[in-house]
């Protein structure tokens, strides 16, 4: 196991930092709060099966408004993991793939929290150094990592499927750059699904 802290900034890049925990520290989703409102969810469709993600907006509004837009859009439809650190974090919604792309939106203000924590499964915005620079990008903890609690917005976390976010193509190197990435098949807001 390593650590590392916040990685410096880098030139328009969006990043997280870098905390790998053991597999035996992952945390039980079943202990989610508050119940799940399908209005408030978000199917993601990866080759190893279906995932539902709850979105928080008690904890940041304005993000959980922009992945709906996106979701509705189809813009994480076909975009990649292109960073996975194995033990710590699965990065995407970048259509680049290079992790310095987002969505033609403005990016959003910092919704930080100290009521929800970086467990296994969170779902976070990843931004560069600026804390106001997070736009569509969005990481899914594997483990806990208590290095980020304050310093990035939660929108969400993952309810069911969980062990197909484990499945995710790992990256190599410090950064978890990922050669030939698994892609995103679709995304769409679980209200919208029930209903067509």
């Amino acid at each position: 196991m390593y650590r590392r802290s916040v990685l410096a900034a880098l030139s328009a890049t969006s990043f997280i930092g870098v905390t790998k925990i053991k597999p035996s520290q992952a945390q039980d989703l079943s202990k989610l709060q508050p119940p799940l409102n399908m209005q408030d969810a978000v199917y993601m469709d990866i080759k190893y099966g279906r995932v539902l993600i709850q979105l928080r907006p008690d904890l940041a509004p304005k993000h959980v408004e922009r992945v709906k837009i996106l979701c509705r859009q189809g813009f994480y439809d076909g975009t990649p993991f292109h960073r996975v650190i194995d033990g710590f974090m699965a990065q995407g919604g970048d259509p680049t793939g290079t992790g310095t792309g987002g969505s033609k939106l403005p990016n959003l203000p910092a919704e930080f929290t100290n009521k929800a924590h970086f467990l296994r499964g969170t779902v976070g915005a990843a931004r560069t150094a600026d804390p106001n620079s997070a736009n569509s990008q969005f990481f899914i903890m594997f483990a806990p990592a208590p290095s980020l609690d304050g310093l990035y917005t939660i929108w969400g976390r993952v309810v069911q499927g969980m062990e197909y976010v484990d499945k995710i193509k790992r990256g190599t190197g410090p950064d978890g750059i990922v050669q030939d990435p698994d892609r995103i098949i679709r995304m769409r807001v679980a209200a919208d699904v029930e209903k067509g």
